[in-house]
């Protein structure tokens, strides 16, 4: 009261008067403080009441944490709480269960869960899916083109064991019945001795790659496809009932395969094929016949048929002078290692004759045999060389031989024939002569 009297006399002292009101502005602020302490304590309260009497003060602790958090930012939210995020999803919407998942997820489901978390995902349906390794058929024609330098790789090395392994390299999805048809139909185009080499491929193949379900099959395949193999081999129904009759010899396939197709061939190629087959089956003999179904070639067979061949060929040259007759017949012998004998029976054939004719005729052929390789250089050299080392008997039979053998030995050289150091080593006969009548008639030999 004396304040307020003071104050409206006008006796009031100013600073003192701010103090005052300082410190009445003080005092509101703390109670304001108090006040917002005490609504915060309170709502701590009424949660501490509501949740269940079992919680102990640490989950106390955690609710009073929680309302600490700035409500925007949840514990349960995807989004980045450290506020350097985009505000997307974690890992593209599949970040867990009950997500969306990834974008353009929905064009590969296939209808079916496979997580075993999932709510939808069926125990009964985890039969159906299988991991394996699925590899797509191969064509006739894509088969044809891998399999071809194989087969032609064993016309020359005639090594089965590595056919077998190279297809087993391969590992291709084809049916094992092509194996055979690709090399029948390859086998039409070349001749006897590699049919035969065929057939004891099928043999050879047989047991490690192919059944006899599978040569059945391709066997039919063949047939199936006759008409159209008729038009480029003529001869091609022939051959594959040789083919059937050897398979069949050889273990490969039934003997009752050729009476299955009685009465159900309306094909006159098959059934001449069927016909073929079965007539060489009924033979007396027949089975052992078959092993050379496709005769004896190269160098399997005897020398002194080989000698004979070639004799022939040349003595029908000389009459003939067909120079490509004479090769084709050459190379049919299929005897490159021993074509230094024909070098040999063509000399002895000219010192024989003694004629200019067949020593020119002779002369051309070795050109023609020299110039296209037919007969390699050193095949021709060994050929002469024999001719020098059986002149002395040769002789006995051709008194005259030094001398024809050195007019045929001279044009070949110059041909090109005859190397010059072997036409060096050309052997010449001694002359007999007197040395003078002092000496009373004795006959010396000099080397001329």
């Amino acid at each position: 009261m004396a304040m307020q009297a003071q104050f409206q006399n006008g006796d009031v002292d100013p600073v003192r008067m701010n103090g005052v009101i300082e410190g009445g502005v003080e005092l509101e602020e703390e109670v304001d403080n108090t006040e917002q302490a005490t609504r915060n304590a309170r709502k701590v309260k009424r949660i501490h009441r509501s949740s269940s009497g079992s919680e102990s003060s640490n989950s106390n602790h955690a609710v009073e944490k929680n309302l600490a958090v700035p409500p925007a930012v949840r514990k349960n939210s995807r989004k980045s709480r450290d506020g350097r995020g985009r505000g997307l999803p974690k890992k593209g919407g599949a970040g867990g269960k009950g997500t969306w998942g990834t974008l353009g997820e929905e064009l590969y489901e296939d209808g079916h869960c496979k997580d075993v978390k999932d709510p939808n995902y069926d125990s009964e349906s985890e039969d159906e899916y299988v991991v394996a390794v699925i590899k797509p058929k191969v064509s006739l024609e894509e088969f044809n083109n891998i399999l071809e330098p194989v087969l032609l790789e064993y016309y020359d090395t005639s090594n089965t064991d590595e056919v077998v392994r190279t297809i087993k390299e391969l590992d291709v999805n084809a049916e094992k019945s092509q194996i055979l048809e690709i090399a029948i139909s390859k086998a039409l185009d070349h001749k006897a001795a590699h049919r035969e080499m065929t057939s004891v491929l099928i043999s050879d193949l047989y047991g490690k790659i192919l059944s006899a379900k599978d040569v059945a099959t391709g066997f039919d395949a063949i047939l199936n496809n006759l008409a159209e193999l008729t038009i480029d081999t003529p001869e091609a129904p022939s051959v594959i009932g040789q083919f059937i009759a050897r398979a069949i010899a050889d273990d490969c396939i039934a003997p009752k395969y050729v009476t299955t197709y009685k009465g159900c061939v309306d094909d006159q190629h098959k059934q001449a094929a069927l016909d073929k087959a079965e007539l060489l089956l009924s033979r007396k003999h027949g089975i052992v016949r078959l092993d050379n179904i496709w005769g004896t070639g190269g160098g399997i067979r005897p020398v002194k048929y080989l000698v004979k061949q070639m004799v022939l060929l040349l003595k029908e040259y000389l009459s003939s002078g067909d120079i490509a007759e004479a090769t084709r017949c050459l190379q049919e012998l299929e005897v490159p290692h021993f074509h230094h004998e024909l070098v040999y029976e063509a000399t002895v054939m000219v010192l024989e004759d003694s004629s200019e004719r067949a020593a020119h005729r002779m002369c051309d052929f070795l050109k023609s045999l020299n110039d296209t390789v037919i007969i390699t250089p050193q095949q021709m050299s060994q050929g002469f060389q024999r001719v020098y080392d059986a002149l002395p008997d040769i002789v006995l039979d051709v008194p005259a031989a030094y001398t024809l053998l050195e007019r045929f030995a001279g044009m070949c050289h110059r041909e090109g024939v005859l190397s010059t150091p072997l036409f060096r080593e050309l052997p010449q006969r001694g002359r007999k002569r007197f040395v003078s009548e002092g000496d009373g008639g004795r006959v010396k030999d000099a080397a001329v």
